[in-house]
């Protein structure tokens, strides 16, 4: 294996990592539950969606809101993303993360570069048949 396909793979690898982190957060092990008694109740009520988005050099999306949480991991290249929520603009580098919390409004999502390609993975956790994406008029 060439040193290109393994770091694909390790790219892969955290982005799988991530979607783990992301179903099991906030879950109750079964040992916790069978000493205190407490019912277990599913992990997730609603749907995880993962989405792998592209952007061309200089490649940005126009301003929108997403249905749920989104979680993001950078795949490939720089990101820079601003949310309503979480403060100023900010450039993601592969193998970086961050997130959107529900109702928040993604301000700026773009390329980073002019010359390189960008690519990210976004886990939505969100109500099942939700509208994940929706742009701002």
């Amino acid at each position: 294996m060439n040193a290109q396909n393994k770091f694909g793979s390790a790219k892969w690898a955290a982005a799988a990592a991530l979607v783990v982190n992301v179903v099991t957060a906030g879950s109750v092990s079964r040992a916790a539950d069978e000493n205190s008694g407490a019912q277990v109740k599913p992990v997730l009520a609603e749907t995880l969606t993962a989405v792998v988005v592209s952007y061309a050099p200089g490649a940005k999306s126009a301003r929108h809101h997403h249905a749920g949480s989104v979680f993001v991991y950078v795949l490939s290249g720089a990101v820079q993303s601003e949310n309503s929520a979480t403060g100023p603009a900010k450039v993601y580098k592969a193998g970086e993360s961050f997130f959107e919390p529900p109702g928040s409004e993604h301000l700026v999502s773009e390329n980073a570069s002019n010359t390189e390609a960008a690519s990210l993975l976004a886990v939505f956790v969100a109500a099942d048949g939700a509208q994940l994406t929706t742009f701002d008029k």
